[in-house]
Protein backbone atom coordinates (compact mmCIF):
# COMPACT_ATOMS: atom_id res chain seq x y z
CA UNK A 1 0.00 0.00 0.00
CA UNK A 2 1.18 3.58 -1.01
CA UNK A 3 1.04 5.77 2.05
CA UNK A 4 -0.49 9.82 1.41
CA UNK A 5 3.60 10.98 1.51
CA UNK A 6 4.07 9.16 -1.43
CA UNK A 7 0.73 10.37 -3.53
CA UNK A 8 1.73 13.51 -2.61
CA UNK A 9 5.12 12.97 -3.66
CA UNK A 10 3.69 11.71 -6.97
CA UNK A 11 1.40 14.42 -7.85
CA UNK A 12 4.36 16.86 -6.78
CA UNK A 13 6.90 15.52 -9.37
CA UNK A 14 4.32 14.61 -12.11
CA UNK A 15 3.24 18.55 -11.92
CA UNK A 16 6.30 19.66 -12.38
CA UNK A 17 7.62 16.72 -14.80
CA UNK A 18 4.63 15.45 -16.48
CA UNK A 19 6.73 13.48 -19.03
CA UNK A 20 8.39 11.29 -16.61
CA UNK A 21 8.98 7.60 -16.68
CA UNK A 22 7.66 5.76 -13.90
CA UNK A 23 11.51 4.04 -13.35
CA UNK A 24 12.99 7.29 -13.73
CA UNK A 25 9.92 8.52 -10.88
CA UNK A 26 10.35 4.96 -8.50
CA UNK A 27 14.59 6.01 -8.72
CA UNK A 28 13.60 9.26 -7.57
CA UNK A 29 11.10 8.75 -4.54
CA UNK A 30 13.23 5.30 -3.56
CA UNK A 31 10.74 3.34 -4.03
CA UNK A 32 10.01 -0.05 -6.40
CA UNK A 33 8.58 0.14 -9.91
CA UNK A 34 5.76 -1.97 -8.94
CA UNK A 35 4.46 0.49 -5.89
CA UNK A 36 4.72 3.54 -8.36
CA UNK A 37 2.86 1.58 -10.87
CA UNK A 38 0.29 0.77 -8.16
CA UNK A 39 0.54 4.60 -7.03
CA UNK A 40 -0.17 5.72 -10.56
CA UNK A 41 -3.40 3.58 -11.39
CA UNK A 42 -4.98 4.05 -7.83
CA UNK A 43 -4.42 7.93 -9.10
CA UNK A 44 -5.85 7.80 -12.12
CA UNK A 45 -8.95 5.48 -11.11
CA UNK A 46 -9.46 8.31 -8.25
CA UNK A 47 -9.85 10.40 -11.01
CA UNK A 48 -6.36 12.82 -9.68
CA UNK A 49 -4.14 12.03 -12.42
CA UNK A 50 -4.95 11.19 -16.86
CA UNK A 51 -2.34 9.07 -18.38
CA UNK A 52 -1.51 9.99 -22.36
CA UNK A 53 0.55 8.57 -24.93
CA UNK A 54 3.25 10.93 -26.33
CA UNK A 55 2.07 11.60 -29.96
CA UNK A 56 5.42 12.07 -31.82
CA UNK A 57 6.85 9.09 -29.42
CA UNK A 58 9.06 6.47 -30.77
CA UNK A 59 8.74 5.12 -27.87
CA UNK A 60 4.42 3.74 -27.96
CA UNK A 61 4.65 2.85 -24.08
CA UNK A 62 5.55 6.61 -23.52
CA UNK A 63 3.29 8.62 -21.25
CA UNK A 64 2.77 12.13 -20.04
CA UNK A 65 0.95 12.24 -16.71
CA UNK A 66 -1.25 15.30 -16.35
CA UNK A 67 -3.29 16.15 -13.08
CA UNK A 68 -6.47 17.31 -13.30
CA UNK A 69 -8.44 20.14 -11.72
CA UNK A 70 -9.27 17.32 -8.64
CA UNK A 71 -5.42 16.22 -8.86
CA UNK A 72 -4.05 19.69 -8.66
CA UNK A 73 -6.91 20.42 -5.16
CA UNK A 74 -6.05 17.19 -3.71
CA UNK A 75 -2.34 18.14 -4.04
CA UNK A 76 -2.86 21.63 -2.52
CA UNK A 77 -5.12 19.85 0.40
CA UNK A 78 -2.10 17.49 0.95
CA UNK A 79 0.50 20.08 1.13
CA UNK A 80 -1.49 21.91 3.75
CA UNK A 81 -1.39 18.78 5.78
CA UNK A 82 1.85 18.00 5.36
CA UNK A 83 2.77 21.58 6.20
CA UNK A 84 1.21 21.33 9.37
CA UNK A 85 2.93 18.06 9.74
CA UNK A 86 5.91 19.53 9.43
CA UNK A 87 5.67 22.19 11.65
CA UNK A 88 4.87 20.18 14.44
CA UNK A 89 7.46 17.81 13.75
CA UNK A 90 10.16 20.72 13.89
CA UNK A 91 8.34 22.18 17.34
CA UNK A 92 8.92 19.20 19.10
CA UNK A 93 12.20 18.39 17.81
CA UNK A 94 13.34 22.20 18.78
CA UNK A 95 12.10 21.63 21.89
CA UNK A 96 13.66 18.77 22.24
CA UNK A 97 17.03 19.96 21.41
CA UNK A 98 16.57 22.61 24.04
CA UNK A 99 15.63 19.70 26.55
CA UNK A 100 19.15 18.07 25.54
CA UNK A 101 21.22 21.49 25.50
CA UNK A 102 20.36 21.49 29.02
CA UNK A 103 21.23 17.79 30.38
CA UNK A 104 24.53 18.58 28.10
CA UNK A 105 25.32 22.08 30.10
CA UNK A 106 23.83 20.28 33.66
CA UNK A 107 26.38 17.48 33.00
CA UNK A 108 29.51 20.00 32.58
CA UNK A 109 28.71 21.98 35.53
CA UNK A 110 29.23 18.84 37.90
Amino acid sequence: MVNDEYRYKVLKILEDQPEITQRQLAKSLGISLGKVNYCLKALAEKGMIKAANFRNSQNKKAYTYLLTPRGIEEKARMTVDFLRIKLAEHDALTREIAELKKDVSNLQEK
